[in-house]
């Protein structure tokens, strides 16, 4: 039965899709530049987090979504990605490889489950690079008038449903101008990011420092009936919409705190990536928890929360107070800010798509170093001309919400990563054998005897906890995000679907916490494990069951182009799967 060709071919394409990398330290024909430090590091990564959100984002989600509270949300938003962070920071200091959580899911899980992370990665950044060039143009364009906005709908207008009201051409040549700038050469566009982003903490502590002075407390306790029935300020106070308010407002600051994975992109470029760049992930994290809390905190106490400007919130504050000289320098700043955050988010896109072609799963052009540059110049100049022509016909709304699926992805798989490495059966070459051992009990599910290693049968058992644990956060998550939409009969099902899935994930999680972990001499490593990344998993995927259906058609549509590109050329170019194939013949040859 097994000589079948049906079984043989079977067996094939599961090898072929679990694949996992090897030698990762290998010498490469051409090596990126290791140029990058720390502080270039912390920069990078604060500058890409604190671009548009810092400046835009505070005025939208307190204006209408959260209110005063918009600094709780903050706080959530930050305590959630934290815990993202964390993971990303082991897995780091693990892999010290461009590619962010390609690399790591590849390394860990197999090569099909790190195509797609990649690929997802790749929208990540096309359209977190399209948005922030969006809401730069729309800052500027509010700035001087709306001149470019009058312009073009008058004599350009797009009459499709789902693309913007006009070609937004100022967003498109930005990108192409930042492209260039991040094709010029790794050392001279992070000597530019530093300088941005030391513009860009200057500017938002001048705006604290000047927020405090003219704060009015006041502002945190209006009543309803000083707030006018056309503002639609909900009841006032501090919590005007209430906690529901709040976790909105928590899921839409989430997204203003993407961008520290940048740094795990840099691997090959840092000088000592086991160090600095889980460093500097905390680090960039912290920071910009700081500048996003204080920002929130200052604009609501300086102006009621209903009369925000959600496009440019800062500029009409100062103008209202006043303070016309503070709003020129505020301006000039959160201009600079916003570029900071588009070279942010070019940067680790080409260096993705270099580390995939490298590997094969991309074509290869794709791989390409100039000799003068020593960066991917031609994945560059592709990246830019394609985030360009979506921020050119996009609203800045569609672009974030279909970035958002790819981002939570991406966090999610690493934390997984991080759970299967840390159960991975170190000492023997069977870790990769998904077998059961017959000698697998319900005295050896619960680990009665309390081993201190971890054995193929523990790691066996984790591997299907892990799995167990995923199938019922996404039933979790699902039944979490539709119960406020539904009544009657039909709500108190998924109240029973719901809490029996989180009893399941709750015994799930006291099982893996009762197995061994790996003994690993690590940089760096996330502390309370199984709990974090488990509690980071359900965050993440119950934020994507949030998404609308409309994105996640857009998003379905990207990935059946992505694996129509790896069944077609990836599985059959694969660097890994051609070495082990050698690797095998080799064997074959010697035992005949």
């Amino acid at each position: 039965m097994m000589d079948d060709p049906w079984y043989k071919s079977t067996d094939s394409l599961t090898w072929a899709l679990t694949r996992k990398k090897s030698n990762l330290d290998e010498p490469s024909k051409e090596k990126l530049n290791r140029v990058l430090t720390f502080f270039d590091l912390t920069a990078l990564g604060t500058g890409c987090t604190l671009g548009c959100g810092v400046y835009v984002l505070a005025g939208v989600v307190a204006k209408s979504i959260a209110g005063p509270a918009v600094v709780l949300s903050f706080v959530i938003a930050a305590v959630v990605s934290a815990f993202s962070g964390l993971c990303y920071a082991e897995l780091a200091g693990r892999v010290p490889k461009a590619g962010s959580a390609y690399i790591y899911s590849y390394v860990a899980v197999g090569e099909f489950t790190a195509f797609i992370i990649g690929w997802n990665l790749i929208i990540e950044y096309v359209i977190g690079t399209a948005g922030v060039a969006k809401a730069m143009s729309n800052y500027c364009d509010s700035l001087l008038g709306n001149p470019q906005k009058r312009y073009m709908t008058e004599y350009f207008p797009i009459h499709i449903g789902f693309l913007g009201s006009y070609p937004d051409l100022a967003s498109f040549f930005v990108i192409v101008i930042v492209a260039l700038l991040v094709a010029w050469g790794v050392r001279e566009s992070t000597f530019t990011n530093n300088i941005f982003t030391a513009i860009n903490l200057l500017t938002i502590s001048t705006v604290i420092v000047t927020g405090f002075y003219k704060a009015n407390y006041s502002n945190w306790s209006i009543p309803k009936s000083e707030i006018p029935q056309e503002a639609k300020g909900g009841e006032g106070g501090f919590l005007p919409f209430g906690w529901v308010g709040v976790a909105a407002g928590a899921a839409k600051c989430f997204y203003g705190f993407i961008g520290f994975d940048s740094i795990a992109t840099t691997g090959e470029e840092t000088k000592n990536p086991k160090r600095d760049i889980p460093l500097a992930i905390v680090a960039s994290l912290f920071l910009s928890t700081i500048a996003y809390c204080g920002m929130a905190t200052v604009i609501t106490l300086m102006w009621p929360y209903y009369l925000q400007d959600p496009d440019a919130p800062l500029p009409a504050l100062y103008e209202n107070l006043g303070m016309t000289t503070i709003k020129i320098i505020v301006s000039g700043g959160a201009i600079f800010a916003m570029c900071t955050s588009l070279l942010g988010a070019t940067f680790p896109l080409p260096r993705i798509l270099y580390s995939m072609a490298s590997d094969g799963l991309l074509f290869k052009f794709l791989s390409n170093i100039n000799s003068t540059t020593k960066t991917p110049l031609i994945s560059t100049i592709i990246c830019g001309v394609f985030a360009g022509t979506l921020a050119a016909v996009f609203n800045l709304e569609q672009l974030i919400d279909m970035a958002s699926i790819g981002t939570l992805q991406a966090y999610t798989i690493v934390c997984i990563c991080v759970l299967i490495l840390r159960y991975t059966d170190n000492s023997s070459s069977i870790q990769d054998n998904f077998a059961m051992s017959k000698s697998i009990t319900v005295f050896t599910w619960l680990n009665l005897s309390n081993a201190k290693v971890p054995n193929s049968d523990t790691q066996y058992i984790s591997r299907a906890l892990i799995f167990i644990f995923s199938v019922c956060t996404i039933v979790f998550g699902i039944s979490l995000a539709n119960i406020e939409s539904h009544y009657g009969n039909t709500r108190n099902g998924l109240m029973i679907v719901n809490l029996i899935a989180l009893l399941v994930l709750l015994i799930t999680l006291f099982m893996l916490g009762r197995l061994p972990t790996a003994v690993e001499d690590l940089s760096f490593k996330v502390p309370l494990v199984p709990i974090i990344p488990c509690l980071s998993i359900v965050l993440n995927v119950y934020l994507m069951m949030e998404i609308d259906y409309k994105t996640w058609i857009s998003f379905s549509v990207w990935l059946l182009c992505g694996l129509l590109i790896y069944l077609f050329y990836g599985i059959g170019h694969s660097l890994e799967g051609n070495k082990q194939k050698i690797h095998q013949n080799t064997i074959q040859i010697k035992l005949s």
